[in-house]
């Protein structure tokens, strides 16, 4: 992927290190001889969900890339949504000497012993963008303002239905509606997913309240909304079965609010088989999403899915980095929320970024403008 990484932490070939080298002893450990080690003797091992998403592909890559331009060692690991594999990937990382770990979870809860034996080895932990849970041993939380995502994508769902402009801020000759709405969620095992859903029903439950917006099908709990691993397969199945119990009898489908652009596009796929749209202009209901993934980015362009959520993962690189950074100088890394995020056992200080939402009148500014994706790209729905 062309993408432009910018990492503000400083470079450097040789940093005054307060760990152990490979050892396994941790950030804040030192050699016998009291000197620290160089850069180069630091290892940072890099756990990421999946390689099916280009998503996290991106993420993986970025990290990494801002590691070694410090000079650290990273051992990057993908573990295919498959949780007993993220599971060995980590012990592997502690087994062999990993001083700061970097783990973005498939199962939020699935890792205590990890975070135990990474505890008992003095090996801070990073929780990168999904919430590591149920354990004391979470020491630093970087992700997004996932709660605002929701709202934002609730919003984009408003925006496309002419309740509201980008913003949602209610605009001059709204239709009334009703409008008919269905509503899908993430994954449960996923922290993130009861943020972004609490967010877009913080937004959606006063107009479902006043009857302007409509759930035809009845699944308003998250629990009958959600979707298993962000699976598209299973988004478009479950859109498929909607469209037979409910609207089969001509009842018509206005919008969807959907967390994620791969479920974004199974439920596009779901909604054109059965002769909707097959563009926004054509009648195609609304779509939201989430991620700028580069398939979304064209149908958003080509007037077929309405809006995403912009994360710009490189920011959050960067603050993963700076965050490692700072353990291993001994420091605790600078956190601006250190009460929003409670993992069941402690609030984990966080340190959130903002987001953006995108659809068709603003890709250049956001995408294009930023480095994010090319216009070649985005016209090719395809990353380079």
């Amino acid at each position: 992927m062309r993408r432009k990484i910018t990492m503000t932490a400083a470079t450097g070939a040789a940093l005054v290190l307060g760990l152990a080298a490979c050892g396994g002893g941790g950030a804040g450990s030192t050699e016998g001889d009291g000197e620290a080690p160089a850069a180069e003797d630091v290892l940072v091992g890099v756990a990421m969900p999946t390689e099916t998403s280009e998503r996290w592909i991106a993420d993986g890559d970025a990290v990494e890339a801002g590691l070694k331009e410090l000079g650290y060692q990273v051992d990057l690991q993908f573990a295919g949504d498959d949780i007993p594999t993220q599971t060995q990937q980590i012990d592997s990382m502690i087994t062999g000497g990993a001083d700061v770990l970097i783990i973005a979870a498939i199962d939020g809860t699935a890792l205590s012993s990890q975070l135990d034996a990474a505890a008992a080895a003095n090996i801070p932990v990073i929780s990168y963008d999904r919430l590591i849970r149920d354990s004391e041993n979470v020491d630093f939380y970087v992700t997004f303002d996932n709660f605002a995502v929701g709202v934002a994508q609730a919003n984009g769902l408003l925006a496309g239905l002419g309740l509201t402009d980008w913003a949602g801020e209610p605009v001059d000759g709204a239709p009334e509606g009703p409008f008919n709405i269905e509503l899908f969620a993430g994954s449960l095992d996923d922290n993130n997913a009861h943020f972004f859903w609490d967010g877009a029903m913080s937004v959606l439950e006063p107009y479902m309240e006043d009857g302007t917006l409509v759930v035809p099908s009845g699944q308003t709990d998250i629990e009958q909304a959600a979707t298993l691993r962000w699976s598209q397969e299973t988004a478009q199945g479950r859109m498929e079965t909607l469209l037979t119990s409910t609207y089969s009898d001509g009842t018509e489908l206005h919008g969807v609010l959907s967390p994620y652009d791969g479920i974004s596009r199974g439920i596009i796929t779901a909604l054109q088989s059965v002769g909707m749209g097959p563009s926004l202009e054509d009648g195609l209901p609304v779509v939201t999403g989430q991620d700028a993934e580069i398939a979304s980015v064209k149908l958003i362009q080509d007037g077929i899915q309405s809006s995403t959520i912009f994360k710009d993962t490189r920011k959050l690189a960067d603050q993963s980095v700076t965050a490692v950074e700072s353990f291993i100088n001994g420091e605790d890394p600078e956190a601006n929320d250190t009460e929003t995020y409670d993992n069941g056992v402690k609030v984990v200080p966080s340190y959130l970024l903002t987001v953006d939402t995108v659809h068709a009148d603003n890709i250049t500014e956001l995408l294009v403008d930023s480095e994010y994706w090319t216009q070649e790209e985005i016209d090719a729905g395809v990353a380079e």
